[in-house]
């Protein structure tokens, strides 16, 4: 599995304003972007808040390389040298092919890890809860029937959501964020593609996502390798595309 390092590094965080997708995230209201931190912190400036910022963001997305203690000195290191014009501290040409095959292995030992987790915790919430099949992997649970019409798989709908790990922690949520997100149920991952369109407007549902019909081995930023999700998700609309206009 060969993986583009620098997608990990340009990739935004974890499902800021959209659903379960691999696209980028919606831009941030003009207001709030506009609005300057004023928590209590170390630093002096808002400048320096911002260069922290993209620190914690760029070390966020290599996570998935789980580098120990010795080896995030030696990657700050390099992150200082190149930051300040240093000639590398080592051959970068060597090493850089074999960059990737580190992260894979990494990963799939964290992987099979995390799948092992979500397997025992999927055989539990099954047997305890009944729920149906979702086509093509993974399990809809019904927790208020709607009334509305039912979504086509490639239908827009407007979805509010909160997302959770196994262990309960939450990743996203679109009630935080006060409203629903709109999307195409064929952009995002296939445990919502299929078990959204199992929803009538108006219903509310838990939807359980192994991560091979989430976000697989890779994982994203946010989210393990392997990592099963669990979603709790109420179908608020199925939006009408436009017809096209008739020809005179």
């Amino acid at each position: 599995m060969k993986l583009s390092l620098l997608a990990l590094f340009l990739a935004a965080p974890v499902l800021a304003g959209e659903p379960p997708k691999a696209a980028a995230p919606a831009a941030p209201k003009a207001a709030a972007a506009k609005t300057e931190t004023k928590a209590k912190d170390a630093f002096k400036t808002d400048d320096e808040r911002r260069a922290y910022t993209v620190g914690y963001l760029m070390g966020r997305n290599i996570s998935p390389f789980a580098l120990s203690a010795s080896e995030i000195k030696a990657a700050q290191q390099g992150l200082s040298d190149a930051a300040n014009a240093k000639a590398p501290g080592v051959d970068v040409r060597f090493y850089q092919p074999s960059i990737n095959d580190m992260l894979a292995a990494r990963m799939g030992k964290a992987a099979e890890t995390e799948k092992a987790k979500g397997k025992a915790f999927a055989e539990k919430w099954v047997k305890e809860n009944k729920p149906k099949d979702i086509p093509g992997g993974g399990w809809y649970l019904e927790t208020a029937a709607g009334t509305g019409a039912i979504p086509g798989k490639t239908d827009t709908v407007k979805v509010h959501y909160r997302g959770t790990t196994v262990d309960g922690v939450e990743f996203d949520s679109s009630y935080s964020r006060g409203e629903p997100t709109q999307f195409a149920l064929n952009g995002v991952i296939a445990c919502w593609t299929n078990g959204i369109s199992m929803m009538k407007a108006g219903g509310k549902a838990k939807l359980l996502c192994p991560s091979d019909v989430a976000y697989g081995d890779p994982g994203r930023s946010g989210i393990k390798p392997g990592a099963t999700l669990l979603f709790e998700a109420e179908l608020v609309e199925v939006v009408k595309a436009e017809e096209p206009a008739k020809k005179k």
